[in-house]
Parts: structure tokens; C-alpha cells; sequence
């Protein structure tokens, strides 16, 4: 029977000598929320980079702008002409030029073409010299709106161009 107690009574000293204090449960607490909180951080930035950012334009989405987006353009003897007939700026326009072999993309600059700084306005227009060469230009009206970035340019979809036959 002592033996039995000797060997009992060095086993309970053994495990309380090397028994050592775990990290207390608040700081434990405190470690996985703070995990957590990262994980979900890095997340939701990593996700964020898939989802862009929309400009407005009038206060609704500047893609919804786009529709009401009016005017009328002519070419003639290497002159480009376009009138803002509707309310909304044009800030720039993209010429989509197709030919035989497929099509290109140009956009008219202010430094090039003389392009209004701020855009053509409601009731104003630009006429400026350009040269194309192809069967006909697709003119796409491209807007500026705002963001929580600062401003948003947009180019519009085709369906909102102005095609001219060349």
C-alpha cells in the first residue's frame, strides 16, 4: 500500500510541479477576435478590387445618364462637327472607325483636335478637323461624373453613338 502512495504522491507532485499556466482565457478572447477581425479585413479589401466603383452623373448612376445623351454629328472635308442638342456635357467622344479589315478606336483630345477643355455643353458645338479614313465612324459619347473617388470618366455604350457613313 505505501508503494502505491509513494507512486501516487510523485505523480500529483510531477504534474503540479510541471504543470504550467495556460494564457488566461481574456487574453485568448482577445487573440481570436483580433484574428477574426484581420481575416475579415483582408477579405474585404481582397474582394473590394472586384467590384467597381460607379460614377453619378445628376444624381443617378452615370451609366442611366447615357440615355439621355442627344446630339448630332456631320464629317466633311476632313471636318468634324458636333452639336449638343440634349442636357447632358459631352466630356470627350471616342470615334470607333471601321474599315474592311475590322475597326479602330480613336478619342478626340483637346491637344490634337482642339477639343473644349471642359466638354461640349447643352446647345453648344464643336467643329474641329479630323481625319478618318474607313467606311463609317461610330461617335461615342464619353461623360465625367462624380465618385466617391473624385471624377469618373464613362464612355458610353455603342447603342448611344452616332453613326456616320463615310
Amino acid at each position: 500500500m505505501k508503494k502505491r502512495e509513494r507512486k501516487s504522491k510523485k505523480l500529483t507532485i510531477f504534474l503540479s510541479r510541471n504543470r504550467k499556466t495556460g494564457l488566461s482565457p481574456v487574453i485568448a478572447t482577445v487573440l481570436l477576435i483580433s484574428i477574426v477581425v484581420v481575416i475579415g479585413l483582408i477579405i474585404f479589401l481582397w474582394a473590394r478590387g472586384f467590384v467597381k466603383e460607379e460614377g453619378t452623373k445628376f444624381g443617378m448612376n452615370i451609366k442611366l445618364a447615357c440615355e439621355d445623351v442627344e446630339f448630332e454629328a456631320s464629317y466633311e472635308s476632313s471636318q468634324l462637327s458636333i452639336v449638343n442638342s440634349g442636357n447632358v456635357p459631352i466630356y470627350r467622344v471616342k470615334l470607333k472607325i471601321s474599315s474592311e479589315g475590322g475597326f479602330r478606336t480613336e478619342e478626340l483630345t483637346v491637344d490634337d483636335n482642339g477639343w473644349p477643355d471642359f466638354g461640349v455643353k447643352q446647345g453648344e458645338t464643336y467643329t474641329g478637323s479630323a481625319s478618318i479614313t474607313g467606311d463609317k465612324v461610330l461617335i461615342i459619347p464619353v461623360l465625367i461624373g462624380s465618385s466617391g473617388s473624385g471624377q469618373k470618366i464613362y464612355t458610353c455604350e455603342d447603342k448611344y453613338g452616332y453613326e456616320i457613313e463615310l
